[in-house]
């Protein structure tokens, strides 16, 4: 591993060492106010009712993502759904058993599908006997990207080749041409860990980010693609110029949410990495006090087995060095190791 991950698990030891509390300078949420994926206001209800066996809610929420083609909120809310529905499937099958052809239900079933293949041995067999139950999702309502979305994902655990990939990609942008989950779909399959390489990565996300609109969560895809490069281990190198300039993508995109939003919370998160890891200060302050108490397990879940512990020593190492005045405002000098990543 190169310098920026062996930097970042002696920043961590540190950490663990000295942190003395729970910290609150520079307008920090206190250790105990902070959790992990707490869902909005939307979701939430949904979530208590599916527990409790009961699915109207659910099915009411996500009729309305698709009525008022709420197809970003639609794609959250159908993973969230479907995470929890790993470990209590008797709400969704009540669901199907009243309303087989309900096109939510049908989209929630594929969703559910894919994440138990995937962590299947047998994963990319798993995954073809899912493919029909995604042509239903998609056959639920046309205008619909969010199975697309879900198709791209299974493309890339069944190994499909560049060319039907493409297929499936002009696909969804036909539905919705900036969907920010089929974006990031698209990034994981021309990512150096599946079928593309860290170049081709970047080449995408920037072009993509270039096309959106500055509001567009589109422009999180650069800092998803230095994220992935900085924690890849590879040794191919890309000009730490892209990586900080991705940083400044989200950071501008980051000053233009407002506060409370769970679901921006993850793009918070994760460009407080990228910050960190270049050693940006005073910035990875700013956006862990934006932050506040919403920790997201993208990226930390990537990072350790504790994503609420690792977000938390990470942030009490970032006030530190921050505080400490390192480089010029709290900031260090870019680091001159070509290809600085983890």
């Amino acid at each position: 591993m190169v310098r920026t991950m062996s930097y970042l698990r002696s920043l961590i030891g540190t950490a663990r060492r000295l942190r003395p509390g729970p910290p609150s300078p520079a307008g920090l949420s206190c250790d105990t106010e902070v959790l992990l994926d707490v869902p909005d206001e939307r979701l939430g209800p949904a979530l208590v009712a599916a527990a409790n066996g009961e699915y109207e809610p659910a099915a009411k929420l996500l009729a309305t993502t698709r009525e008022a083609a709420e197809w970003e909120d639609r794609d959250r809310y159908t993973a969230r759904l479907a995470a929890f529905t790993l470990s209590r499937e008797d709400w969704l099958a009540e669901w199907l058993a009243a309303a087989p052809y309900d096109p939510d239900a049908r989209l929630l079933k594929a969703e559910l599908a894919v994440l138990q293949a995937w962590d299947s041995p047998a994963r990319a067999e798993r995954l073809r006997e899912v493919g029909p139950l995604i042509d239903a999702a998609a056959d639920g309502d046309p205008r619909d990207p969010v199975p697309w979305r879900i198709a791209l994902d299974h493309a890339r655990g069944v190994h499909t080749p560049h060319t039907d990939f493409e297929k499936l990609w002009e696909q969804a942008l036909r539905r919705s041409s900036r969907h920010y989950g089929c974006h990031v779909a698209a990034l994981q399959y021309l990512s150096a860990q599946w079928y593309g390489s860290h170049r081709e990565c970047f080449d995408f996300a920037e072009q993509a980010a270039d096309d959106a609109l500055p509001s567009s969560l589109i422009q999180a895809l650069p800092v998803r693609a230095a994220f992935a490069y900085l924690i890849s281990g590879g040794r191919l190198p890309v000009a730490r110029e892209r990586i900080d300039e991705a940083a400044d993508r989200a950071i501008a995109l980051s000053a233009s949410f407002g506060p409370g939003n769970t679901w921006q919370a993850e793009i918070r998160n994760l460009l407080v990495y990228v910050l960190v890891s270049r050693e940006r200060w005073a910035e990875a302050v700013e956006q862990f006090r934006l932050i506040g108490p919403d920790v997201t397990s993208f990226p930390w879940a990537q990072l350790s087995d504790d994503p609420l512990g690792r977000f938390l020593e990470l942030r009490y190492a970032a006030l530190r060095s921050a505080d400490s005045g390192r480089g010029p405002r709290g900031r260090p000098e870019r680091s001159r190791v070509n290809g600085h990543y983890a």
